[in-house]
Protein backbone atom coordinates (compact mmCIF):
# COMPACT_ATOMS: atom_id res chain seq x y z
CA UNK A 1 0.00 0.00 0.00
CA UNK A 2 1.47 3.22 -0.74
CA UNK A 3 0.74 6.57 1.14
CA UNK A 4 -0.15 9.79 -0.75
CA UNK A 5 2.56 12.01 -0.93
CA UNK A 6 1.90 15.76 0.94
CA UNK A 7 4.61 18.36 0.37
CA UNK A 8 6.32 18.11 3.19
CA UNK A 9 6.98 14.65 2.45
CA UNK A 10 9.13 15.41 -0.38
CA UNK A 11 12.07 17.17 1.71
CA UNK A 12 13.14 16.81 5.17
CA UNK A 13 16.14 18.41 6.77
CA UNK A 14 18.56 15.38 8.18
CA UNK A 15 17.90 13.45 5.97
CA UNK A 16 19.66 12.21 2.27
CA UNK A 17 19.86 15.13 -0.02
CA UNK A 18 18.04 17.23 3.05
CA UNK A 19 20.79 19.72 2.54
CA UNK A 20 19.32 21.11 -0.88
CA UNK A 21 15.61 22.71 -0.69
CA UNK A 22 13.23 22.01 -3.21
CA UNK A 23 11.92 23.82 -6.01
CA UNK A 24 9.46 25.85 -5.88
CA UNK A 25 7.41 28.24 -8.57
CA UNK A 26 10.41 30.58 -8.75
CA UNK A 27 13.05 27.98 -9.35
CA UNK A 28 15.13 27.15 -6.75
CA UNK A 29 15.75 29.10 -3.66
CA UNK A 30 18.90 29.62 -1.79
CA UNK A 31 19.17 28.82 1.86
CA UNK A 32 20.36 30.79 4.43
CA UNK A 33 23.34 32.41 5.26
CA UNK A 34 26.74 30.25 6.39
CA UNK A 35 25.82 31.35 10.02
CA UNK A 36 21.61 30.97 9.80
CA UNK A 37 21.73 34.82 10.02
CA UNK A 38 20.38 35.58 6.09
CA UNK A 39 22.77 36.57 3.24
CA UNK A 40 25.75 38.31 3.83
CA UNK A 41 25.91 41.65 3.23
CA UNK A 42 29.04 42.75 3.19
CA UNK A 43 31.83 44.29 5.13
CA UNK A 44 30.71 45.85 7.75
CA UNK A 45 30.40 49.63 7.65
CA UNK A 46 30.91 53.16 9.63
CA UNK A 47 29.27 56.14 9.92
CA UNK A 48 31.92 58.70 9.16
CA UNK A 49 29.44 62.30 8.94
CA UNK A 50 26.07 62.76 9.13
CA UNK A 51 24.22 65.61 7.32
CA UNK A 52 20.89 67.96 6.96
CA UNK A 53 21.07 67.61 2.84
CA UNK A 54 22.34 65.43 0.01
CA UNK A 55 24.54 68.02 -1.37
CA UNK A 56 26.54 68.58 1.51
CA UNK A 57 27.06 64.77 2.08
CA UNK A 58 27.93 64.54 -1.76
CA UNK A 59 30.58 67.21 -0.89
CA UNK A 60 31.75 65.17 1.58
CA UNK A 61 31.83 62.39 -1.24
CA UNK A 62 33.57 64.57 -3.64
CA UNK A 63 36.10 65.44 -1.38
CA UNK A 64 37.35 61.87 -0.67
CA UNK A 65 37.32 61.36 -3.92
CA UNK A 66 39.53 64.16 -4.55
CA UNK A 67 41.99 62.97 -2.28
CA UNK A 68 42.26 59.79 -3.93
CA UNK A 69 40.27 58.41 -1.42
CA UNK A 70 38.68 54.36 -2.65
CA UNK A 71 35.36 55.88 -2.68
CA UNK A 72 34.12 52.53 -4.29
CA UNK A 73 34.08 51.60 -0.63
CA UNK A 74 31.92 54.28 0.61
CA UNK A 75 27.92 54.83 0.42
CA UNK A 76 25.36 57.99 1.11
CA UNK A 77 22.52 56.37 2.80
CA UNK A 78 19.14 58.59 3.45
CA UNK A 79 17.11 58.11 6.80
CA UNK A 80 14.07 59.67 8.11
CA UNK A 81 12.67 58.72 4.99
CA UNK A 82 9.50 60.49 3.95
CA UNK A 83 6.92 60.33 1.03
CA UNK A 84 5.92 64.15 -0.12
CA UNK A 85 3.10 63.61 -2.77
CA UNK A 86 2.92 67.61 -4.32
CA UNK A 87 -0.81 68.09 -5.67
CA UNK A 88 -0.22 70.18 -9.32
CA UNK A 89 -3.66 71.03 -10.09
CA UNK A 90 -7.17 69.76 -11.27
CA UNK A 91 -7.55 66.75 -13.48
CA UNK A 92 -10.97 67.08 -15.77
CA UNK A 93 -11.90 65.50 -18.32
CA UNK A 94 -10.44 67.24 -20.83
CA UNK A 95 -7.21 67.37 -19.42
CA UNK A 96 -6.78 63.46 -18.81
CA UNK A 97 -7.83 63.68 -22.76
CA UNK A 98 -5.05 66.28 -23.81
CA UNK A 99 -2.95 64.42 -21.38
CA UNK A 100 -3.41 60.90 -23.17
CA UNK A 101 -3.35 63.03 -26.71
CA UNK A 102 -0.26 63.64 -26.17
CA UNK A 103 1.18 60.22 -24.91
CA UNK A 104 -0.54 58.89 -28.15
CA UNK A 105 1.16 61.40 -30.16
CA UNK A 106 4.45 60.59 -29.58
CA UNK A 107 3.22 56.40 -29.73
CA UNK A 108 1.53 57.43 -32.80
CA UNK A 109 4.52 58.99 -34.27
CA UNK A 110 6.99 56.32 -33.46
CA UNK A 111 4.67 53.54 -35.21
CA UNK A 112 4.29 56.34 -38.01
CA UNK A 113 8.16 56.63 -38.47
CA UNK A 114 8.43 52.68 -38.69
CA UNK A 115 5.93 52.38 -41.55
CA UNK A 116 7.75 55.50 -43.13
CA UNK A 117 11.11 53.53 -43.02
CA UNK A 118 9.25 50.55 -44.84
CA UNK A 119 7.19 52.47 -47.25
CA UNK A 120 7.81 52.82 -50.48
CA UNK A 121 5.00 56.15 -51.12
CA UNK A 122 5.03 59.34 -49.25
CA UNK A 123 6.63 58.43 -46.14
CA UNK A 124 5.68 61.97 -44.75
CA UNK A 125 2.19 61.10 -44.65
CA UNK A 126 2.96 57.77 -43.28
CA UNK A 127 4.23 59.83 -40.25
CA UNK A 128 1.83 62.20 -39.86
CA UNK A 129 -1.23 59.98 -40.14
CA UNK A 130 0.36 58.02 -37.84
CA UNK A 131 1.12 61.20 -35.35
CA UNK A 132 -2.67 62.13 -35.73
CA UNK A 133 -4.22 58.84 -35.20
CA UNK A 134 -2.18 57.98 -32.24
CA UNK A 135 -3.23 61.33 -30.64
CA UNK A 136 -6.93 60.90 -31.96
CA UNK A 137 -7.08 57.01 -29.76
CA UNK A 138 -4.76 58.74 -27.10
CA UNK A 139 -7.01 61.62 -26.25
CA UNK A 140 -9.90 58.73 -26.34
CA UNK A 141 -8.31 56.48 -23.88
CA UNK A 142 -7.34 59.20 -21.53
CA UNK A 143 -10.87 60.45 -21.29
CA UNK A 144 -12.37 56.93 -21.12
CA UNK A 145 -9.63 56.42 -18.55
CA UNK A 146 -10.48 59.14 -16.48
CA UNK A 147 -14.25 58.42 -16.43
CA UNK A 148 -14.27 55.83 -15.10
CA UNK A 149 -12.63 56.81 -11.66
CA UNK A 150 -15.66 57.63 -11.14
CA UNK A 151 -14.00 61.36 -9.70
CA UNK A 152 -11.90 59.46 -7.15
CA UNK A 153 -8.79 61.26 -8.11
CA UNK A 154 -9.29 64.22 -9.74
CA UNK A 155 -6.19 65.62 -9.28
CA UNK A 156 -2.74 65.86 -10.81
CA UNK A 157 0.38 65.01 -8.97
CA UNK A 158 3.87 64.43 -8.56
CA UNK A 159 5.28 62.22 -5.32
CA UNK A 160 9.33 62.25 -4.22
CA UNK A 161 11.03 61.26 -1.23
CA UNK A 162 12.93 62.78 1.41
CA UNK A 163 15.32 62.08 3.56
CA UNK A 164 15.80 64.12 6.97
CA UNK A 165 19.45 63.00 7.23
CA UNK A 166 22.57 61.99 5.00
CA UNK A 167 24.63 59.22 6.70
CA UNK A 168 28.17 59.17 4.32
CA UNK A 169 29.44 55.60 5.63
CA UNK A 170 32.77 54.00 4.76
CA UNK A 171 33.65 50.04 4.86
CA UNK A 172 35.58 49.53 8.35
CA UNK A 173 39.28 49.02 7.19
CA UNK A 174 38.76 52.69 5.47
CA UNK A 175 37.42 54.77 8.20
CA UNK A 176 40.03 56.02 9.76
CA UNK A 177 41.85 56.81 6.61
CA UNK A 178 38.28 58.62 5.61
CA UNK A 179 38.18 60.58 8.93
CA UNK A 180 42.05 62.17 8.56
CA UNK A 181 40.88 63.41 5.05
CA UNK A 182 37.61 64.18 6.82
CA UNK A 183 39.55 65.97 9.64
CA UNK A 184 41.69 68.19 6.89
CA UNK A 185 38.63 69.33 5.07
CA UNK A 186 36.33 70.53 7.97
CA UNK A 187 40.21 72.42 9.01
CA UNK A 188 40.47 73.55 5.30
CA UNK A 189 36.84 75.09 5.65
CA UNK A 190 37.16 77.14 8.51
CA UNK A 191 38.50 80.59 8.92
CA UNK A 192 41.81 80.71 10.66
CA UNK A 193 41.21 83.04 14.09
CA UNK A 194 41.91 86.11 14.77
Amino acid sequence: MTTPSSPTSAWRPGMPGGDTLPSGPAGRPSGPGHDGHGPQTGPPTVTIGSYPDYPSAQRVVDYLADNRFPVEHSAIVGTNLTLVETVLGRMTTGRAALAGAGTGAWFGLFIGLLFGIFTTGNWVAAILVGLVVGAIWGAVFGAVAHAMTGGRRDFTSASSLRAGQYAVIVDAQYAEQARQLLGRMHMAASPPAR
